[in-house]
């Protein structure tokens, strides 16, 4: 199922584990996958931790999930999120999900919605264990994705060698496997499928707003629009 087949689109989440703050940036994500109709905050909205979620709830057309925690030092959340995100599954009515949680007692929910070619996009914070953001089609930091969308582009200035290095191969290794033509060239997007197979990877979450502006900054490749607003790239190094 491709990006452009995505009609429904659910939005749970994990308000114990996310920041409202970042719900204006991610339901700009998902909007690209299609129509955000499902949209559920789930949390013990008593408490006051939570307090900022009941401004933003009507603002963006979230439902609050409302679940007290059963025993001390435990919460009903997770379970209640898995619950209705297996539901909607099985009622066949959602063409791709989004998690906002750093939560990785997910995972197993997101491997098991990606077993039916369902889209999964998680958006959490950096401590989100790694198991978690692998086994999403995208994993995007919240932080990194307000930053972005606000136009902030610090980001790419504080970005560690080692992750500089990490994108870079990464980004080797996909050119390395698309189809080029007879000047060397290869389409943008292709790369972009062949490195999102390989991984959660997502340019926002180096600071950039796409693709395109990732790769005019990378001196070893060189951009070409053709044919109207088809871009190609080419390794030059």
């Amino acid at each position: 199922m491709s990006d452009i087949e995505l009609k429904n689109i659910a939005l749970l989440i994990d308000a114990d584990n996310t920041t409202p703050k970042g719900i204006d940036p991610v339901l700009t994500v998902m909007a690209k996958l299609g129509q955000v109709n499902i949209r559920r905050a789930y949390g013990n909205f008593a408490k006051s931790n939570l307090a900022n979620w009941e401004k933003i709830t009507n603002k963006f057309g979230i439902m609050p999930q409302q679940q007290f925690d059963v025993t001390k030092g435990k919460n009903a959340t997770d379970m209640a999120m898995t619950i209705d995100a297996i539901d909607l599954l099985n009622q066949g009515k959602v063409d791709g999900f989004g998690l906002m949680t750093s939560d990785s007692d997910f995972t197993p929910l997101v491997t098991r919605l990606r077993q039916d070619g369902i889209i999964v996009y998680g958006f959490g914070e950096k401590k989100t264990p790694q198991a978690f953001q692998a086994v999403c089609t995208r994993f995007l930091y919240i932080d990194d994705l307000i930053a972005t969308t606000s136009g902030d582009t610090s980001k790419r200035d504080q970005s560690s060698q080692a992750e500089l290095d990490e994108l870079e191969a990464l980004v080797h290794a996909a050119y390395a496997e698309a189809k080029r033509d007879e000047k060397g060239y290869a389409r943008l997007s292709q790369l972009g499928q062949i490195a999102g197979n390989r991984s959660s990877f997502d340019v926002r979450n180096y600071g950039f707003k796409n693709l395109k502006e990732m790769f005019a900054l990378l001196e070893s490749y060189k951009l070409e629009t053709r044919d109207g607003n088809h871009v190609y790239v080419k390794r030059l190094r």
